[in-house]
């Protein structure tokens, strides 16, 4: 019988190969025989271990002194992570551990679980503590300020929610709010472009229980497909996916009556979601986005009618990405005119809406709602 454990490090060995997390698990756990519980304690165990890698790194080389396999390292991150973070009684996680461990490696795996268990860790930094990459704690810390970045990478660590909305389709709330914002600034007849749709959850909320026509594109084949699979899903008639550039919209000049542009980007509001994205985002991914941001909404705002609306969001918290994007935005295209910011808890940043994950305990998310000119306002 496969054990929680193994099917948790069998995901860090395939995280380390180049696997996402998000998707190799649930595979893992579907061609497992474990109980719900177990497959909750292996969740657990993997999402907690790669989140906590910095930290439950530092603790074991503050104990081995000589270079470790990556295949014994892993164990040891595992049974850290049990002892140091899940609490698991050292007699349970240390044997099951070493009993997993290739005998040529089980003496020292032993000896260094052992020691952890009774071992007080003394931090270098509080990136290390938090298990961040030093970039991201200071990048975070420059925008944010101190003591909002460290809070919000503190409920970075913690599992998120589940939120589930009224149809069954299962959605971080600071994603419905921004999809909520677009249904009330939009008509029940409008015409809705989606500009970076996929996996479809925005756009099949924009959608819900209207006259609304969305069109939700996204670049890559296979993700307009998990557009279409939600769609069936929900019997949203309404929205019709398409594979589309949104830097190159298939779309006339004037022709829709919103853009929804949930932008590419680092995705630092969401990291509790995406355990590997802390480890696998550079610094210079911030700034390539930040270009790839700014050549979307000069694009997609292309195709506003007089009057429509553009909203642009971002699951991050940079200022690369929000706050400049919105300085920029109020240089190149001065016709668009800012709506009001959204009410708490939502705090106002620039002319757009920040969320930061403390503030309600969602992602991450950023929002700026701009509308074009009614016709002959020029």
């Amino acid at each position: 019988m496969t054990s929680a454990r193994a099917v948790a490090l069998e995901a860090l060995e395939a995280v380390d190969n180049g696997a996402f997390s998000n998707l190799m698990l649930p595979k893992l756990l579907d061609a497992s025989d474990l109980e719900r519980r177990d497959r909750d304690f292996a969740t657990a165990m993997t999402y907690g271990t790669i989140r906590m890698r910095r930290a439950v790194d530092h603790v074991i080389d503050s104990l081995v002194d000589r270079p470790l396999e990556p295949a014994v390292r892993n164990l040891l991150r595992l049974g850290a992570y049990q002892l140091k973070w899940l609490e698991v009684p050292p007699h349970a996680a240390v044997s099951e551990m070493v009993d997993m461990t290739p005998h040529r490696a089980r003496g020292l795996v032993n000896a260094v679980l052992r020691k952890i268990s009774n071992r007080h860790v003394a931090w270098p930094d509080l990136a290390t503590e938090l298990s961040y990459p030093d970039w991201i704690f200071e990048r975070l810390e420059t925008d944010l300020g101190s003591a909002d970045a460290t809070e919000a990478l503190r409920r970075m660590n913690d599992a998120p929610p589940v939120s589930v909305r009224s149809d069954g389709y299962f959605q971080d709330l600071a994603s419905q709010w921004v999809a909520d914002a677009v249904r009330e600034h939009v008509p029940d007849d409008a015409l809705v472009f989606d500009a970076c749709a996929a996996p479809g959850g925005k756009a099949t909320a924009v959608a819900s229980g209207t006259g609304r026509t969305v069109i939700a594109s996204d670049l890559q084949p296979h993700r307009v497909r998990l557009i279409a699979q939600n769609t069936r899903n929900l019997g949203a008639t309404n929205v019709a996916p398409m594979v589309a550039d949104g830097k190159k919209p298939p779309l006339r000049p004037g022709s829709v009556d919103a853009v929804l542009l949930d932008a590419p980007c680092s995705g630092l509001g969401a990291l509790r979601r995406r355990p590997d994205a802390r480890w696998r985002i550079q610094p210079q991914d911030v700034v390539n986005l930040s270009r790839l941001q700014q050549r979307l909404v000069e694009r997609t705002s292309e195709a506003l009618r007089p009057g429509g609306l553009l909203a642009y969001s971002a699951c991050t918290m940079t200022a690369a990405e929000t706050l400049e994007i919105d300085q920029w935005a109020a240089e190149e295209f001065p016709h668009l005119e800012p709506l009001a910011a959204l009410p708490p808890p939502w705090r106002p940043l620039g002319r757009g809406s920040l969320l930061l994950p403390q503030d309600a305990d969602t992602d991450g998310m950023y929002l700026l709602l701009l509308r074009a000119p009614e016709a002959g306002t020029v």
